[in-house]
């Protein structure tokens, strides 16, 4: 459920172009495209090259990627659990807002946590909400970890990083499964396409 505002004296105000409007206009419908998983598991390549084949198809798109929002909207959060899981209640009721903008968001964010990832799902209407598991080992992650962060976390350099030293939740029922791993980008990118597809994302 949403956050209660704090002060007492705010009232919803209901806009007269609303959802539905905006979605005609965009001619197609508002939903968010949670990535999830390990650093390195490819969340954030996926989003971007799904992003650019729905552009092709003038979507509208943003990507909400987990290192550029911390250079701005959460800036001042660390890793504690307690800034993760705020991290992701940001990120959840901004995607929330583009959503009702008719606007596809992919977000690209490790979001460790089931119960936060949840919360973001519950930010907004069933069906709205698909989550991609971007699976891959380890094993693997470390293998891509151009800017070393899997060794400075193994050394003791980064505290709470996840996989290591803090734990990541893999989703037990996503909407979808990537195997990163596996399958090459432009497979991957096929994968997260056909399932769009199949779920009437474009048209309203």
């Amino acid at each position: 459920m949403n956050k209660k505002p704090t002060s007492s004296n705010t009232v919803w105000h209901q806009a007269t172009v609303t959802r539905l409007r905006r979605e005609k206009l965009n001619n197609h419908r508002g939903a968010i495209i949670w990535f999830t998983g390990l650093s390195g598991s490819g969340k954030s390549t996926l989003a971007h090259a799904v992003e650019e084949k729905l552009y092709n198809r003038d979507c509208r798109t943003i990507v909400l990627d987990g290192d550029n929002v911390r250079h701005g909207l959460c800036g001042d959060l660390g890793f504690s659990d307690e800034d993760r899981k705020e991290n992701i209640r940001r990120i959840g009721e901004t995607a929330k807002l583009f959503v009702e903008t008719g606007v596809i968001v992919l977000t690209a964010f490790i979001s460790p946590f089931s119960a936060d990832r949840k919360q973001a799902r519950n930010y907004v209407s069933h069906g709205d909400f698909i989550e991609v598991y971007c699976q891959s080992s380890i094993e693997e992650c470390e293998k891509r970890d151009v800017k070393g962060l899997y060794k400075r976390a193994r050394d003791g350099e980064i505290k709470e990083f996840t996989g290591i030293t803090s734990p990541y939740e893999a989703p037990i029922n996503p909407e979808l499964i990537v195997n990163t791993e596996e399958l090459s980008l432009e497979h991957s990118v096929i994968k997260v396409w056909e399932y769009l597809e199949k779920r009437n994302l474009f048209g309203t």
